[in-house]
């Protein structure tokens, strides 16, 4: 499984707690595209949800460990 850059950006930032829409104003694309790229995510992942995305990445070493360990301390 590949996660393109622009989907692991998306995904780091919802795991963030972020909105669709906070999402798409911080990398400048509309919520449109944001919800796009999560349901590219979510199939790729086989999963239904922010969570279980969360879970399949991470155990899938999709995400860099940079993002994931400052969502812990910040």
């Amino acid at each position: 499984i590949h996660l393109t850059k622009r989907e692991i950006e998306v995904l780091t930032l919802v795991i963030e707690g972020k909105s669709s829409k906070e999402v798409a104003e911080h990398i400048y694309i509309s919520k449109r595209t944001v919800d796009f790229h999560l349901a590219n995510i979510y199939d790729k992942l086989g999963v239904n949800n922010r969570v279980q995305a969360f879970r399949e990445a991470t155990r899938r070493n999709l995400l860099p460990l940079a993002g994931v360990f400052s969502m812990a301390t910040g």
